[in-house]
C-alpha cells in the first residue's frame, strides 16, 4: 500500500529560471522517505501559464 503527500507550491516564474524552493521541497521529502512522482497544475491563468500546482510524493506503508 502506498501513502502520498501533496504539497502545494506558488509560483512566481516558471519552475527551473532561478526558482530552487522546488528542490528544497523534493529533497526534504526524499529524506523522509517519500518519492517524488509528479506534479498536477492546480490554478492556470487564462494564458495557459501555471500559477499554482500541487508536488506528489509517496512511501510504501
Amino acid at each position: 500500500m502506498k501513502k502520498y503527500e501533496y504539497v502545494s507550491l506558488h509560483v512566481n516564474r516558471f519552475i527551473g529560471a532561478k526558482s530552487e524552493e522546488h528542490r528544497q521541497i523534493i529533497d526534504d521529502y526524499a529524506r523522509r522517505g517519500y518519492r517524488y512522482v509528479g506534479y498536477i497544475p492546480t490554478i492556470i491563468n487564462d494564458y495557459g501559464k501555471i500559477k499554482d500546482l500541487d508536488l506528489i510524493f509517496e512511501k510504501d506503508v
